[in-house]
């Protein structure tokens, strides 16, 4: 498991909150602080402590490249909050604009970039381009030996997700927000069809509004409410290295590897192909759901059983909510990477770049992702239940466009104008005939 940086949680719990928000990871968090920032009284329930699972374990990439062209909108506006999230928060996250680069080895990868980069990059002013040669040197040093270009954003960053969201949480708490860690919320009441409060281990809040924030857990916790989400998990490995300098300092992708540059000196190495599809229960229940996404990536998707399926098979389905939760049996989901993966992202880095050769492996860790159907996340109210809303399924791309989205979160639940179109993160287009399908390859 990670390092992270903890924080002190409040002890009493309120009777009463405008807006519950279940989850501690940066979808909550983010959440939660544009809500106080709006004046209202806000509580978060964690049942671990915050940025314990995927908010702590990703890679750390704050990017527009690439994006799928829905999240676009979304991390431009996410972009430039992490600019000035070191000023608002009064701490340091780790935020830098680093610049990063997809390295292509053939004609076809440049196509598919270069197809991105006409189609989404150039309206919407991402400062992306294909760059080889003496240029592409200069981005990522040595590159252009083994590779024919890159895709090249200059304005893409990077930020430490063990130190970010703890830091985002306190200044949470210094506005008059309230954070509950060990706290598991195990459902909602309602009053006439709307929510009314939120139930946790600890006892009840009543609330105007609830948002589950529950990364991989929203579905279960959905569940419970007779609502279905289509949401399963993607094992992602990682590992950071011992510190060196050699020159390296943009974040990159290619070949078997992605890199980047960590504050500590070492480097994040994770692997830029394979990915672990964790076999469980619902698995068969979403099956043709995410069918597109295998039939689209079946290479690359690595389908396994493994002691999660037993795991999820002995949770609870459904429960009382004075009863024993499944968020009070698992507090912190800390499932074990595949050494494998990162064993041959490693090698195939130092075997490409020998200036990464004296470099150890400091820790790995695993970390489940929450994806969708579509890898789209859902930023919406939950029209089922009035006064429930949803901030969940980020597929991965959580992290880096996570202060946009608790700003759209935020805008959605107050009623302003939404900083972006929300239509294409609402949940209904699950169940509205949408037929979302991904669109790989970005």
């Amino acid at each position: 498991m990670p390092r992270i940086e903890t924080i002190t949680p409040d002890e009493a719990l309120p009777k009463f909150a405008d807006v519950v928000v279940i989850g501690g990871g940066i979808a909550g968090i983010t959440a939660a602080l544009e809500l106080v920032e709006r004046g209202l009284k806000v509580v978060v329930v964690e049942k671990g402590e915050v940025a314990a699972e995927q908010s702590s374990r990703n890679w750390g990439w704050c990017r527009q490249m690439g994006r799928d062209p829905r999240e676009i909108p979304l991390i431009l506006e996410s972009l430039e909050l992490w600019r000035g999230m070191n000023t608002r928060v009064n701490a340091e996250t780790g935020f830098k604009t680093c610049g990063i680069a997809y390295l292509c080895q053939d004609d076809k990868e440049v196509a598919r970039n270069e197809s991105w980069l006409d189609k989404y990059a150039k309206p919407a002013g991402i400062d992306s381009s294909i760059v080889a040669g003496s240029r592409l040197d200069e981005a990522v040093p040595l590159s252009s030996a083994h590779f024919k270009a890159a895709l090249y954003t200059p304005g893409d960053g990077r930020a430490e997700p063990f130190i970010a969201v703890p830091a985002m949480a306190r200044a949470v708490q210094h506005r008059g927000g309230m954070i509950f860690t060990s706290c598991a919320a195990r459902g909602i009441e309602t009053e006439a069809g709307r929510v009314s409060a939120v139930v946790t281990e600890r006892g009840t809040i009543k609330c105007r509004a609830a948002l589950l924030a529950g990364g991989y857990w929203s579905r279960h916790f959905l569940a419970n409410l007779g609502i279905s989400f289509p949401q399963l998990g993607v094992l992602g490995s990682v590992q950071r290295t011992t510190p060196l300098e050699n020159g390296h300092t943009a974040s990159f992708g290619g070949s078997k590897f992605c890199v980047r540059k960590r504050d500590d000196g070492g480097f994040t190495v994770t692997h830029n192909i394979y990915t672990v599809a964790q076999i469980v229960p619902d698995s068969f229940k979403y099956f043709l759901d995410f069918l597109p996404v295998l039939k689209i990536d079946w290479r690359n998707i690595k389908p396994r059983f493994g002691s999660h399926f037993i795991t999820e098979t002995s949770l609870k389905r459904r429960w009382a909510l004075d009863e024993e939760s499944p968020f009070e049996q698992i507090r912190i989901l800390d499932p074990k990477p595949h050494d494998w993966i990162l064993d041959e992202a490693l090698a195939d880095l130092k075997k490409v770049y020998p200036a990464f050769a004296p470099v150890q492996v400091a820790e790995r860790w695993g970390g489940m992702i929450d994806a969708t159907p579509d890898a789209v996340p859902v930023i919406s109210a939950i029209h089922q239940k009035p006064g429930l809303y949803l901030s969940s399924g980020y597929s991965g791309h959580g992290f880096g466009i996570g202060p946009g989205a608790g700003k759209l979160m935020a805008q959605i639940i107050t009623g302003e104008t939404p900083c972006v179109d929300p239509k294409a993160f609402r949940f209904e287009r699950f169940s509205d005939g949408t037929n979302p399908r991904p669109m790989i390859g970005f």
